[in-house]
């Protein structure tokens, strides 16, 4: 799958990049608090959970303002602002009724938008999000994260990767700073994550009329569990589906457990995209992969016929949903000490 990028210009002046991938009906995604449509796409597990999304349909993403590949926010982050950009984007490529998903802080905006635009929406899909921010963690740890933010912006910080993705290889937590750093400035990164915890949509969980989907990891760090719940109490007839696992971040862990229950709820047929698993075998090709070796190298340090070596690298192609020997190898860096 390759996304194409494109911008549109709002009202006020704004420029908002977003992308689209596959064909058919959309599922409009709107992230969590940071995200890079480029820097995500090149993120080979990221990448696999989007496209394990997309297949069957089409997935449009958007950075919001002031971040990625948008412009600079013209006005301090809202409800309001998140909620014109939603409708900027909806209104340029999804101009019937479309499916509607949320991470984390962008599950509250997607519930002020079925809320308040019902005929719009199909099916509703909500991923870690929360019912109200200020129950999200204490007002001390709040203002802790907040602080880390000023200070350790782009450094990798230990208490934002336990936070996000707390069971992330190395590589993943080294890259998470990379992506700090890609994704905002700090101001912008502080202001966002300040709306998160100020944001409060319980009044509105009532008035959802689409099929909704909870989805939630149940030590899940960064969104309790107990929010979920909230979410599911308020919501009338939705499912909640609770995985294992502490990850935030959707792409993080068993992404397959994640998209499943997502593409079933959308109509859609199970992925393969999302279960990225190798035999022993293929993994241990995929290091070699990774040293650089050719075909020929990589049959001579096995033992095997090159032939057979060629077929691994083939099939691992397919498996992990890869086009190079290149793109193995940064998979392969990434999967880190697990």
């Amino acid at each position: 799958m390759q996304q194409h990028i494109a911008r549109l210009n709002m009202r006020d002046g704004t420029e908002l990049a977003y992308a689209t991938v596959g064909t058919g009906r959309p599922l409009l995604y709107v992230s969590g608090w940071l995200s890079h449509l480029e820097s995500s796409w090149e993120l080979p597990e990221e990448r696999a959970f989007y496209e394990a999304l997309a297949e069957g349909g089409r997935l449009v993403r958007y950075d919001r303002a002031g971040c990625g590949l948008s412009g600079p926010a013209r006005r301090p982050p809202s409800m309001e602002g998140e909620l014109a950009q939603l409708a900027a984007v909806a209104g340029t490529v999804a101009p019937e009724r479309f499916d509607l998903m949320g991470t984390s802080m962008g599950a509250l905006v997607a519930i002020s938008w079925a809320a308040a635009h019902p005929d719009t929406v199909r099916r509703l899909v909500l991923y870690g999000g929360w019912a109200s921010g200020a129950m999200v963690a204490s007002p001390r740890i709040q203002q802790h994260v907040l602080g880390l933010i000023d200070t350790h912006w782009g450094l990798a910080s230990d208490v934002l990767t336990e936070i996000f993705a707390p069971d992330a290889p190395t590589a993943s937590r080294e890259r998470f700073a990379r992506y700090q750093r890609a994704s905002s400035d700090a101001p912008t990164a502080r202001a966002l994550l300040r709306l998160g915890y100020e944001l409060d949509v319980r009044e509105l969980l009532a008035e959802v009329e689409a099929p909704t989907l909870i989805v939630h990891r149940i030590d899940d760090r960064a969104a309790p569990v107990a929010q979920a719940e909230a979410l599911a109490r308020g919501i009338p007839n939705a499912q909640l589906v609770l995985l294992p696992g502490r990850s935030h971040l959707p792409y993080e862990g068993d992404t397959a457990s994640v998209v499943a229950p997502i593409r079933r709820f959308l109509g859609l047929r199970a992925s393969r995209r999302a279960d990225r698993t190798l035999t022993p075998r293929k993994r241990e090709v995929a290091a070699l992969i990774g040293e650089g070796l050719t075909n020929r190298q990589i049959a001579a340090r096995l033992g095997i016929e090159e032939r057979s070596a060629e077929g691994h690298v083939e099939r691992i192609l397919l498996r992990l949903g890869f086009r190079s020997r290149a793109q193995i190898a940064a998979w392969h860096a990434a999967q880190g000490d697990r």
